[in-house]
């Protein structure tokens, strides 16, 4: 291996993130030196997100930016992994001369072989994702967040959602034996970890491809054993792989937050059946009055999907009557990002970008009246909060169990003789559209 000095660059979800620690942890267990500086890089790596045309679009515009690097600073190799190799294999190649290697979702592991000082036959490296070997505990990480990780329980996913590509970008649903994740989280518990974030395509499908068969509720009851103060969060659940002993492990383990992570992305039947998703708008409004009756301080996220092919005013006001009626505590809203290799670009008749651009808006600021509400409803109540970063003299930023780590909002804590990496019983004093304010107790 010829060069030593190494930033990386990672995009994307949390999935792709732990990919990206992983990375870090290889790399550095072989005595390479990692720099937040490009300009100091000898090589810069780029772990890229290919979703949707916005990420496309920012993974383009990094790579590029990268590569300038290689005149103005010390670089002298581009490594750039991930999806958008694997989405567009040789023709992204073909268009990004400047790029030294090119690994796929199932070449991570070659991350250490691509640093090597010599041209290869093999710039453009893409195994099978489907051959790509489960992450276990001894592959150890570098932690990107001092109290916060990612635990990725099952890589891949097996439904058949109209608009995704994930399937084609990382295989089937792989799903990790517990012991590997119990061993995990016990070595991040002892290093410091407060929040667990349990991640994978479908991680309320956990399991199931298992042999004998588990649940994520039987992962939940042995995450919960390990001694310690830390908090389990559950991400990316699926509407139709809810059951009742996932509900039921929430209500019993103190340790896992109350928190639903549940896309619905629409509230159309004739959307929802064009999209794939596997139920109906009616079994969606029984779910979440299951979860509430069952967990009653549950917090219910969700992201919502508009202007796919076919969209009338008629299916998106049925939308905007489920998110009114449901009222989500955290809500995303996206466009549909169309692509010649999706099986929806079959589907139609295209909604213009610029209607789809204004029912995003108009469901945007509903959902926002809705958070406000919901907000101020905790207001006087006392939650315990992790605080993560002190943003000046006695004020600090924190999350309260019902805040998910960089996609909902934050609680800003006023206190003394407070620590980052820390619970600390807040009363909330102040709420805004996202935000909490509160004073520890």
């Amino acid at each position: 291996m010829g060069f030593t000095t190494v930033h990386l660059i990672s995009l994307g979800c949390p999935k792709n993130r732990v990919d990206s620690e992983i990375m870090l942890g290889r790399l550095l267990g072989n005595g390479v030196q990692l720099t937040p500086d490009p300009e100091a890089a000898q090589v810069i790596v780029v772990n890229t997100c290919s979703f949707i045309k916005s990420a496309i679009d920012e993974s383009i515009d990094v790579i590029l930016e990268a590569a300038r690097y290689k005149e103005t600073g010390q670089c002298r190799r581009l490594v750039v992994t991930g999806c958008l190799p694997e989405r567009f294999r040789q023709t992204l190649a073909d268009q990004l001369p400047e790029v030294d290697v090119f690994l796929g979702t199932g070449a991570y592991e070659e991350i250490l072989s691509a640093l090597g000082e010599e041209d290869t036959p093999s710039r453009c490296r893409l195994p099978s994702p489907e051959a790509r070997p489960l992450m276990d505990q001894r592959d150890h990480r570098t932690r990107t967040a001092p109290h916060l990780a990612y635990v990725k329980i099952a890589e891949g996913c097996d439904r058949g959602c109209t608009y995704c590509i994930i399937p084609k970008l990382r295989g089937r649903q792989k799903s990790r034996p517990a012991a590997s994740i119990v061993s995990e989280a016990e070595f991040l518990v002892a290093t410091g970890v407060k929040e667990l974030v349990l991640v994978a395509q479908e991680t309320t499908a956990y399991g199931t491809d298992l042999s004998p068969e588990t649940s994520i509720a039987a992962l939940l009851e042995q995450i919960s054993r390990i001694p310690g103060d830390f908090w389990i969060r559950v991400l990316y659940g699926h509407p139709a792989s809810i059951g009742e002993s996932f509900l039921e492990s929430v209500v019993r383990h103190a340790k896992v937050c109350p928190y639903f992570d549940v896309p619905v992305q629409h509230g159309s039947d004739a959307l929802l059946k064009k999209m794939g998703r596997a139920y109906s708008r009616q079994m969606l409004y029984a779910l979440f009055e299951n979860i509430r009756s069952t967990v009653p301080e549950a917090a219910l996220r969700t992201t919502f999907l508009v202007g796919f092919p076919g969209e009338t005013d008629r299916d998106f006001e049925r939308l905007c009557r489920l998110a009114e009626d449901i009222r989500f505590d955290h809500a995303g809203v996206f466009l549909y990002s169309d692509a010649e290799d999706l099986p929806a670009h079959r589907l139609g008749p295209r909604v213009p970008r610029w209607k789809a651009e204004k029912r995003r808006q108009a469901l945007m600021e509903r959902q926002a009246g809705i958070a406000f509400e919901k907000n101020r409803l905790h207001l006087n109540r006392v939650y315990p909060v992790l605080l993560e970063e002190k943003a000046k003299k006695d004020l600090f930023l924190g999350r309260a169990p019902f805040q998910a780590p960089e996609v909902d909002g934050i609680t800003r804590v006023t206190g003394r003789n407070l620590e980052p990496g820390t619970f600390v019983r807040v009363r909330i004093t102040g709420a805004n559209t996202y935000d909490l304010m509160g004073e520890a107790l």
